[in-house]
């Protein structure tokens, strides 16, 4: 019988300490070996207990959550998940901890007696599991220094010669990290990118992005015209579309249909949304995350836009599920590691110049 999950739960909450350990308790592969109250005492038990999974608050005293995984991640990559809240301080902080090496993050309600509704258990215990699975690419998620790179005077292209669309899950903030910094301000296209991610975290991530690239990244709104040299990601818990007006002009849609898959933002519904264009030179990229959203998508935009697909390989996926599930479909052109994926969406790009 293979051996239990080992957690250490860490949260300045007694009461929240007991519900999650319960919750994970209650999973016969989980078992909760020892709570702490701060991150100086996590970080003490986590050498004694060796877990293999810790969660982790962001807001405590003593050692805050964010100073307490950079410590853990000093002596290299150790699965880490984020307990964190809803604020715009507790978004900007929970991208930050994905940036040092966080394999992912739960957001706790606004009510806190709702952490034990049914959703929000099984979402915790499932992000465990795929934590304890993901040591396989540590040398993604150790911590790194992040530049912040200054906007250079850049002269945007003038017209989008191509349109890359993105779609990424767990894993993906980091991934995305690995990409978007890498492409020249003045490329000729423009970028869609679905990120699953709740309310408000969007933001965070498209703020933390544009701070390291010379594309200028931005939460989607509606309405928004694209541009080339501009990164759109699809805000949580909106659908993106895009319209394609007679004169040629696309301009992005927000919707609150219902989920595709469980999905709102779906990356299915944003790539059928781009195959009704009519358009060619368009580029897919299937990143990390669990389940398959997205390889409905890339057969669409093969089959009616002949578009160029890339999807991310094994190795340096945290989680193998959309790129495995899109590579089965026969969609796929290119599996390239996460560091080579930016060069691909340029070779195209750079021959449609």
């Amino acid at each position: 019988m293979a051996s239990k999950i080992k957690v250490l739960v860490v949260d300045d909450s007694a009461f929240m300490r007991k519900v999650i350990a319960d919750i994970l308790n209650s999973d016969d592969k989980i078992e909760v070996v020892d709570t702490a109250k701060n991150g100086t005492e996590a970080l003490e038990k986590i050498k004694s207990l060796k877990p293999d999974v810790v969660t982790l608050d962001v807001e405590m005293p003593v050692m805050d959550g964010l100073s307490c995984l950079k410590e853990i991640m000093k002596s290299g990559f150790f699965p880490v998940l984020m307990l964190s809240s809803v604020t715009k301080e507790g978004a900007d902080s929970t991208i930050k901890a994905l940036e040092y090496g966080a394999i992912d993050f739960i957001t706790k309600p606004t009510n806190i007696f709702n952490i034990a509704d049914d959703e929000k258990k099984q979402e915790l215990i499932e992000k465990i599991k795929i934590a304890k699975n993901s040591t396989k690419i540590k040398k993604y998620l150790t911590l790194k220094d992040v530049q912040i790179r200054p906007k250079r005077d850049i002269v945007k292209s003038s017209n989008i010669k191509n349109i890359v669309a993105i779609g990424t899950s767990t894993g993906g903030p980091k991934a995305l990290q690995e990409v978007i910094p890498k492409i020249p301000g003045d490329v000729p296209a423009a970028f869609l990118v679905v990120q699953h991610m709740p309310p408000g975290f969007t933001r965070s991530l498209a703020e933390r992005l544009n701070a390291m690239s010379e594309l200028t990244v931005k939460e989607a709104e509606e309405g928004d015209e694209l541009q080339a040299g501009y990164v759109y990601i699809a805000p949580g818990d909106y659908h993106m579309l895009v319209e394609r007006s007679l004169t040629g002009i696309i301009r992005i849609r927000l919707s609150k249909s219902p989920p595709s898959g469980g999905h709102r933002p779906s990356v299915n519904t944003m790539m059928e949304s781009l195959s009704n264009t009519g358009m060619s030179n368009i580029i897919g990229v299937i990143m990390t995350g669990m389940g398959g959203d997205g390889s409905e998508g890339i057969k669409l935009l093969k089959s009616i836009n002949k578009g160029f697909i890339i999807a991310q390989d094994e190795k340096s996926c945290v989680v193998y599920g959309m790129p495995k599930v899109a590579i089965q479909t026969g969609a796929v052109d290119v599996i390239a590691p996460l560091k080579n994926i930016s060069d691909e969406i340029m070779k195209i790009i750079g021959g449609q110049k």
